[in-house]
């Protein structure tokens, strides 16, 4: 049997390699948007320009290339999408030539990357999957701080609350995640439950120790006195006071 070329090994490799593509315009497409199926593009092999049609019946885009025969086939965008499968090589050839596809310079249509598009799509799934799973494995006493900081009501049935979370979870995965690892988070929730616990008395002016009535840190005008008292525990300063709130509330838990 006498072996193939390696023109045609080279063009055989190249069309087990083809994958379907997709086009996109990105605005004003409309139901269908036509696109002419003849350009002029410069031909960087050749040095010189040279026309491109789209004629299906013909192996080549180039005219200079094409039968006498060659019969032109419009090609449409449909809701502003053309998916073309491996089969139409040269229309996908056409396309990706086109002056009018914005790998060209153009601004009319681009190829969609759907390997780069899967890779979002998967690491998305894993996070959604991450996220679920915080809610489903984690304690009340571990998902409280995260309730407090999204303003949940933490006074209802731990199955509620669950659920709720789990709508947060499902809404943003990355951000609901990002919050078990944020202090801010964590120290918020402490002392929105000091306040709970009267171990400080919250004002519009500042926060106090409830028993003394003394300032620990006065609030800007216009500014939450949780949120500056929450960021003032965590400065430098902050630590002392933060560490008695700690202490106190070990206290009023036991």
């Amino acid at each position: 049997m006498a072996r193939p070329s390696k023109a045609t090994a080279a063009k055989t490799a190249e069309t087990l390699d083809r994958k379907t593509k997709v086009y996109t315009i990105p605005r004003g497409a409309g139901i269908l948007f036509r696109i002419k199926s003849d350009a002029i593009i410069y031909d960087n092999e050749t040095g010189r320009n040279r026309q491109i049609r789209y004629c299906p019946n013909e192996p080549s885009v180039y005219a200079d290339e094409q039968s006498s025969n060659a019969i032109r086939a419009h090609v449409l965008f449909e809701e502003g999408i053309l998916a073309v499968p491996a089969n139409q090589a040269n229309l996908q050839e056409f396309l990706d030539l086109h002056p009018m596809n914005k790998a060209n310079g153009g601004g009319t249509f681009e190829i969609v990357n759907t390997e780069a598009k899967a890779e979002v799509d998967l690491d998305n799934e894993f996070l959604l999957h991450d996220a679920v799973s915080l809610v489903r494995n984690s304690s009340i006493d571990e998902l409280m701080p995260v309730a407090i900081y999204l303003g949940m009501d933490t006074n209802q049935k731990n199955a509620e609350l669950k659920r709720e979370l789990l709508m947060e979870a499902k809404g943003n995965p990355k951000r609901f995640i990002e919050l078990f690892d944020n202090p801010t988070v964590q120290v918020r929730a402490i002392i929105k439950k000091a306040v709970d616990f009267q171990i400080l008395n919250s004002k519009e002016d500042g926060m106090y120790w409830f028993d003394s009535n003394r300032l620990i840190i006065a609030t800007p005008v216009g500014q939450d006195t949780v949120r500056v008292m929450t960021q003032f525990c965590l400065s430098e300063k902050g630590g002392t006071a933060l560490e008695s709130i700690k202490a106190e509330l070990e206290k009023a838990e036991l």
